[in-house]
């Protein structure tokens, strides 16, 4: 019974027929300003020179001095990740006392590793 309730309600909907407006494309600004605003947010690049795997016990026990081998030759470019994807690979270079990545390369996100997982 409650499908006839349906079926008789739909019946009455009235159903009005629009006119849109067209849109040209001489009318669509290239750009309108609202995009602007994303171009000045800051985010957070993080640089990846390698990755380890030890067990916590070992982890824990590490101080001043302890050396980490990192998985990564020296000649090896360093992988830069943004939102956890990684997008560029550089070689880690000095620039006025400070470490700068000199950027070799950006990776698409159809490329392999193009969404890798920060390690």
């Amino acid at each position: 019974m409650a499908k006839a309730t349906k079926e008789a309600t739909a019946e009455k909907t009235p159903v009005q027929p629009i006119e849109l407006p067209e849109v040209s494309e001489q009318g669509v600004a290239p750009s309108s300003g609202q995009f602007d605003l994303l171009l000045d947010i800051d985010v957070e690049v993080t640089v990846a020179l390698g990755t380890v795997e030890m067990p916590v016990k070992k982890l824990l026990q590490l101080g001043p001095g302890a050396v980490l081998e990192l998985g990564k030759s020296i000649d090896a470019p360093a992988d830069l990740y943004l939102q956890g994807t990684k997008f560029a690979e550089g070689d880690v270079v000095v620039v006025d006392d400070c470490f700068a990545i000199k950027i070799n390369s950006v990776v698409g996100l159809d490329a392999p590793g193009g969404d890798a997982p920060v390690p």
